[in-house]
């Protein structure tokens, strides 16, 4: 492209085609390249329809769009005077070995790909912290760098890891609350697309993760995608599962990985910013190294052709019969007059002497000869002065650089600190957990037998059996939990609050132990026993309580000769929360013939027969009342809490109340 700069857009069918004497690539190829490079905005000024970033969209044919170099790629790019060059594949070119960048070009636009078991992912990075980074090196600090997407949006670097693998950034997309039941989202994640972020957020509410009614792209110049809430869906808790099921949040594993030296390296992106400014550094001192050689050669030449002219050392070669004698006639001339030069004259210089024409000599002005000179002089202290300051020279290139190129380039992304989002807890309650107790089943399809509670497809359910096991599993359509079910529930991680009552007997005839504890963490489908572990153990009273309140039960005591006393009462408050692998607290040696719920919280309860109780779990307020527990003996009895008062009813009255 630099061949071809004249400063007007080329047709990108035409650059191919003149690339390609370069590189032996195919033409999709290199003009994939191009439309890639054009649509990072830095190197490349195109004009013509080079497709989306924010849609996915892609560019038009090669024909109908056009290029040309950035001011910025012409300043920072190339400069043919600082590059090494070597011949093109097929020997008829020359092409550069390196570009002398200076300006750490990678960071700023980032980079991607896959070679052989090799990976890269680098993310771009804003343009005017490059610049003040760059400085901040230059001064010796160490500066803290942020990656920053075209896509805008918000990221969370925390874990950033300064770019190096094992690193990882998470993004979101930008989403406000427009109303009630409107959502806008104006701001993508960094790799996605408006097309694929609609297309998961339709796919997690076909999932029935989210609920939405409706949305509405108008995305153009900026980012609008319209998500329209289906009735009574909160807007705060949507946006929470928006980033919990769907790609407006996305999580990206950086890893700066180079080419040095024939061998890949894995570095940070403060060991990149470095080389890169060191880089710049050098080129810049070659630069003014080269700049100080012409100068030098500038002074020179009109330091000579000054002497050649006042001195009238022309006019000796008029005689001269032979070149021979014409060069030595002009270095004799020349003799007394060059010892205040700043090297030897050479016989280059003679012929270019020689190749002066008479309306030159004729109009020389021996002033402005003089002023020349000493123009030269002045730039070449100012090139020794930046030589000798290089550093500090480097620092006002940075600043300059930032001055002129810098206006339009501020931080696009924003950045946070994320605050996790547990899928459970924003995934939208969708299905209705039932279970078979006969047959050891419990899913959402076993709709005609005993309805449990509400769940979504990503809950986990727990199980208590009867022999003292537990098992905490995903939730499905359909699964096996095992027989002697005494209690099954939705359970979420890290739940403190709700504190399980159990009473258990430690073999066919062992001691009995109570317990109070919590399950705040587990292996996903790993039976735990909770007793001891004696064979022929089973629990007799279990109870849960997912407010964490405690209750009052009455033992009563297989009747013996030598017992002096066959009842007493137990309060579970006076035992401490624990893990659900302790062994708990001695109840009694003696048999346990009946366990009685006396109170819950403080409300006094009848006896309730609950020996061969199948499930007590507590239901949601509803005004009315609330189902607490269905308990089977000789009669089938319900409680319901009603009025601050706890009753016993016939079973057959169930459908009068919310389960």
């Amino acid at each position: 492209m630099k061949v071809l700069d004249d400063g007007r857009y080329n047709k990108v069918a035409n650059i191919i085609g003149h690339t390609m004497q370069y590189h032996p690539h195919g033409d999709a190829s290199i003009g994939d390249a191009l439309v890639q490079l054009g649509q990072k905005d830095v190197v490349i000024d195109p004009q013509g329809n080079w497709g989306n970033v924010l849609t996915g969209d892609s560019a038009a044919a090669p024909r109908y769009i056009e290029a040309r170099l950035s001011k910025f790629a012409l300043e920072v790019i190339f400069n043919p005077k600082t590059t090494e060059w070597q011949a093109s594949y097929d020997g008829r070119n020359k092409e550069p070995i390196h570009l002398p960048v200076k300006f750490p070009l990678l960071l700023a636009q980032g980079a991607e790909g896959i070679a052989v078991g090799l990976s890269c992912k680098m993310l771009p990075h804003n343009f005017l912290e490059l610049c003040d980074a760059s400085v901040a090196v230059l001064k010796g600090k160490r500066p803290r760098l942020m990656p920053d997407f075209p896509t805008g949006g918000l990221a969370d670097c925390e874990n950033y890891n300064d770019g190096e693998r094992g690193g990882r950034v998470r993004v979101r997309a930008r989403i406000r609350k427009e109303d009630a039941k409107t959502l806008v989202i104006s701001e993508i994640p960094f790799g996605t697309t408006t097309t694929s972020l609609i297309e998961s957020i339709i796919k997690a509410n076909d999932k029935g993760k989210i609920k939405v009614r409706n949305i509405e792209d108008n995305t153009a110049e900026n980012v609008e995608i319209i998500v329209h809430l289906a009735a009574g869906v909160s807007p705060d808790n949507t946006i929470d599962a928006l980033y919990a099921f769907t790609d407006c949040e996305m999580s990206i594993a950086p890893n700066a990985c180079v080419i040095e030296n024939e061998k890949p390296r894995f570095l940070t992106v403060s060991e990149l910013l470095r080389t890169s400014t060191e880089n710049t550094l050098r080129l810049l001192k070659t630069e003014l190294e080269i700049r100080l050689d012409e100068l030098d050669e500038q002074w020179h030449f009109a330091s000579l052709e000054r002497i050649f002219i006042e001195k009238k050392v022309y006019r000796r070669i008029e005689e001269a019969e032979s070149w021979e004698e014409v060069m030595a006639t002009i270095h004799k001339g020349l003799k007394p007059h060059v010892k205040d030069l700043r090297r030897e004259v050479t016989d280059e210089d003679v012929v270019r002497l020689t190749e002066i024409k008479i309306k030159r000599i004729s109009k020389f002005d021996s002033f402005k000869a003089d002023e020349h000179i000493k123009g030269l002089e002045d730039a070449i202290a100012v090139v020794k002065d930046k030589l000798n300051n290089i550093v500090e020279h480097a620092v006002d290139w940075f600043k300059d650089l930032k001055k002129k190129y810098g206006a339009g380039r501020e931080r696009k992304t924003e950045l946070r600190t994320f605050d996790t989002i547990v899928a459970t807890k924003v995934a939208v309650a969708n299905r209705k957990l039932y279970v078979d107790r006969a047959e050891g089943f419990a899913g959402w399809s076993l709709r005609n037998f005993e309805f449990v509670d509400e769940c979504s497809e990503i809950d986990d359910i727990i199980v208590f059996r009867a022999n003292g096991t537990m098992m905490v599993t995903k939730v499905a359509d359909k699964k096996f939990m095992g027989k002697d079910l005494l209690h099954i529930g939705v359970w979420k991680k890290g739940d403190e609050r709700t504190i399980y009552h159990m009473i258990y007997q430690d073999g066919t005839q062992g001691a009995y132990f109570m317990k109070r504890f919590a399950v705040t963490g587990i292996t996903r489908d790993k039976d735990y026993d909770l007793t001891k572990g004696t064979t022929g153990s089973k629990i007799v009273y279990f109870t849960a309580h997912p407010d964490g309140r405690a209750e009052t039960v009455q033992i009563l005591l297989r009747a013996r000769s030598n017992l002096r006393k066959n009842k007493f009462d137990v309060d579970f408050a006076q035992l401490a929360v624990k893990g659900r692998s302790s062994q708990g607290n001695l109840l009694t040696r003696h048999m346990v013939q009946k366990v009685t719920q006396l109170q819950v919280g403080g409300s006094t309860l009848g006896a309730i027969p609950i020996w061969y109780d199948e499930t007590v779990r507590r239901m949601n307020d509803t005004g009315h009342g609330r189902y607490l527990g269905r308990f089977s003996g000789d009669d089938k009895l319900l409680c319901v809490a009603r009025s601050g008062h706890y009753l016993l009813l016939p079973y057959a009255l169930s459908t009068h109340f919310p389960r």
